[in-house]
């Protein structure tokens, strides 16, 4: 019998969410410029796609990462995802656009609520359960000066969103994310652990913490011999406030593989 998770869904923080401690990040369904991978691959198709998704759901993988900004995953994701949505908690962003190659930001209240009501329409559903603001690296700034933070939380009152935060990139904008919102997305890997004090915020203070960069090459401090996957997820299920990381993988061995290890270290097998 191969190890699954869906008896390791777990609350993501407060928001009354229940999510896979594994996420099924969706950039590859819909964008191959301008992404730092170490080796080039080919967008799948949609008969690829869907038993990517197909794979996910059996595995116990209930938890779906995607941006306006990763190109047309939303709009692929919509069709893909038609008659199986309240399988799914999707995670979608506001503040980055990705057009001609290009990297766009705007955090106002009014395109703030422009995205939202677009992914709305992109995944056809009536409701995103978590929107993070897609930082530019910063952080304080966007969160104290930008309106963005209260465009969610209007959108939020109204039920089209049923969380919101912030996937950033310092200690301090992930800190006053989750004093003010729902969920922090922050790195954390065997390379990089500075944003941890945002983990025991979290933790503190019943928040959600998504990770991202959770496989990032961090094997030159392992033993050899030693599985640099396992020893990763070893170390982010070991900090009480991890939710869930997102995997963003197209390849259908290696997620069966990141479940069965995630559900070992999660075991204790």
């Amino acid at each position: 019998m191969n190890a699954t998770l869906h008896e390791l869904h777990r609350p993501l923080g407060s928001t009354g969410l229940n999510i896979s401690p594994l996420g099924l990040g969706t950039v590859k369904l819909g964008r191959d410029q301008g992404v730092k991978y170490p080796s080039g691959f080919a967008i799948p198709d949609d008969a690829q796609a869907r038993q990517l998704l197909a794979l996910a759901r059996d595995l116990g993988i209930n938890l779906i990462d995607t941006a306006p900004a990763y190109g047309v995953s939303e709009e692929r994701l919509g069709p893909l995802l038609a008659g199986q949505r309240d399988e799914w908690v999707i995670v979608s962003k506001v503040g980055e656009q990705f057009e001609n190659g290009q990297s766009r930001f705007d955090f106002s209240a009014a395109h703030t609520r422009f995205s939202v009501e677009r992914s709305l329409k992109r995944l056809r559903t009536d409701r995103i359960e978590l929107v993070l603001v897609h930082s530019d690296g910063n952080d304080l700034d966007i969160l104290q000066h930008a309106e963005v933070y209260q465009a969610l939380a209007e959108l939020k009152r109204e039920g089209k969103i049923l969380g919101y935060g912030l996937s950033g990139k310092t200690v301090d904008g992930g800190l006053l994310a989750l004093q003010q919102g729902d969920c922090a997305m922050v790195t954390y890997n065997l390379n990089e652990q500075a944003e941890r004090p945002v983990l025991d915020y979290a933790a503190a203070h019943g928040k959600g913490i998504l990770i991202k960069k959770a496989l990032a090459s961090g094997h030159a401090c392992l033993k050899p011999g030693e599985d640099p996957v396992r020893r990763s997820f070893e170390l982010l299920f070991s900090h009480p406030g991890v939710s869930g990381a997102i995997i963003g993988t197209i390849n259908l061995q290696h997620l069966t593989a990141n479940v069965r290890t995630a559900a070992a270290v999660l075991t204790g097998n």
